[in-house]
């Protein structure tokens, strides 16, 4: 057997279509960084495999629409229901029928730099967005599940063109679009996990620009969320706009000033 340099054989196992016959022969080679090579590829191959798996399992619900006749299904999710301040965010995504994000997953499950890559690709491949903010103020007036509900609509409405089906994270809208309400969505199809990357990062970013405008109270670190150095914060400086009233303790803290 011809005995190839390392450079070759790291480019020959960079084809995912590299010849069986060639590789049982490549792993005859006892050199260390050879074996080492093939252990890397075999591994991403794995993982590649377990992708295209995961991939088609989240795409069941769009097929079966596809097949259906829906041809522009949204997906559609929200994130900002529990922190005590900031806005609760949706999103709406369509998705092309012949798109593969391999990896992609519920926001909650990926790394700040995978929602970020993924949040970039959405971007770049899908066929419509839509965002959805409601704010603090509105989230008092008519709870927290009323304005999960009309940032879910308002995203929706952004969409062009507009689809004919939505797939939604547990939630039903009062839309004359056919739906249907999936548990744990974001787990099992892929347009609701791409609008929850979307709606997450989205977010993400408003808070952290809220953080530059409020330092004294680290949103860039929790996000709104209730922790121990938020509560700290607003002990200390007090609440602004952003916090919402309707919620525990800022509904104490609120009422004591009042």
């Amino acid at each position: 057997m011809k005995q190839y340099t390392i450079n070759e054989i790291t480019s020959i196992l960079n084809n995912r279509t590299i010849d069986q016959k060639l590789l049982k022969e490549l792993k005859k080679d006892s050199r260390k960084g050879v074996i080492k090579l093939i252990d890397q590829y075999e591994k991403e191959q794995q993982e590649f495999l377990l992708q295209k798996k995961h991939w088609k399992q989240m795409t069941t619900y769009e097929k079966e629409l596809h097949g259906l006749g829906y041809s522009l299904v949204a997906g559609v999710d929200e994130v900002g229901r529990g922190p005590l301040a900031g806005p609760v965010v949706a999103s709406a995504v369509i998705l092309p029928r012949q798109v593969e994000l391999l990896g992609i997953n519920d926001s909650k499950q990926l790394t700040d730099a995978k929602k970020e890559y993924y949040f970039q690709l959405i971007q770049d491949v899908a066929i419509s967005i839509g965002i959805g903010f409601i704010h603090a103020q509105k989230i008092d007036e008519v709870n927290i599940y009323e304005a999960t509900k009309l940032a879910m609509k308002e995203a929706i409405t952004q969409l062009k063109p507009m689809p004919d089906f939505l797939l939604i994270d547990a939630m039903k809208l009062e839309l004359d679009i056919k739906q249907k309400s999936i548990i744990k969505g974001d787990q099992n199809s892929a347009s609701i996990a791409a609008s929850s990357i979307i709606a997450k990062v989205t977010r993400d970013n408003y808070m952290k620009k809220l953080a530059e405008e409020y330092p004294q109270y680290g949103f860039q670190n929790h996000m709104g969320y209730g922790t121990k150095q938020h509560l700290e914060a607003i002990s200390l400086n007090g609440i602004i706009s952003e916090h919402r009233r309707s919620f525990a303790p800022i509904k104490e803290v609120a009422s004591s000033k009042s």
